[in-house]
């Protein structure tokens, strides 16, 4: 990799302590302020350290710098099921428990994972209590098999749910693989108080499974 001048370095550190001290890293707004930059340097300084192969910019997410050199329980993964509404979805305090398995067995590589409840995706071959893991990403393409959040508003809380993804236009359809569940079909044109339905968003895709043994 190509070496980082001395603002870059500091910058990635910022970042390093931003995560591990409160298990998310920080907003453009928040490194822009940080450094006293206005956001387009903030943003040019990340998009160099992107470049250098120091991080990820996930588009279209305020805190998506993803550490592409985390030292750090790199054979363990996250285990979430639900978490608080507008809470970054992969801090380490948002999980259920940590999972002694290695990211790189799941294609594409998995940040979290999902432990499968219910029967709605059995003619995919994923059925309940397999573990799923999800790559983070905030886009999908039509067929892919996706981890959707989908908020409760009486709770507060947004639940993940395996469901394969279809979108035309402002239409979301999240299709089970069991023919005894209707679509779960989302209007993002609506603003999110006029649906019906839950508010959405797209977690991750799905990049594998891991089924425990009968015993």
């Amino acid at each position: 990799m190509a070496q980082l001048t001395s603002r870059q370095l500091e910058i990635l550190t910022f970042i390093q302590n931003h995560v591990r001290e409160r298990g998310y890293p920080p907003s453009h707004g928040e490194v822009a302020e940080h450094f006293g930059f206005n956001r387009n340097a903030a943003r040019d300084h990340l998009m160099a350290l992107a470049r250098k192969g120091e991080i990820e910019l996930v588009p279209n997410d305020a805190r998506g710098i993803r550490l592409l050199r985390v030292e750090e329980r790199t054979d363990q993964l996250p285990l979430f099921g639900r978490i608080a509404a507008g809470a970054p979805l992969t801090a380490p305090a948002n999980a259920e428990d940590w999972i002694a398995l290695d990211p790189a067995l799941f294609h594409p590589r998995a940040d979290f994972l999902h432990r499968v409840e219910g029967d709605s995706m059995i003619d995919a071959g994923i059925f309940s209590g397999d573990l799923v893991g999800i790559h983070v990403q905030n886009e999908a393409r039509n067929g892919q098999i996706i981890a959707a959040c989908l908020l409760d508003h009486m709770t507060g809380f947004e639940s993940i749910t395996l469901k394969r993804y279809q979108r035309r236009g402002s239409v979301v359809e999240l299709h089970a693989e069991n023919p005894r569940y209707e679509p779960i079909v989302i209007d993002l044109a609506q603003r999110a108080h006029e649906q019906e339905l839950p508010a959405f968003r797209v977690a991750g895709v799905m990049g594998g499974l891991f089924r425990m043994g009968a015993g």
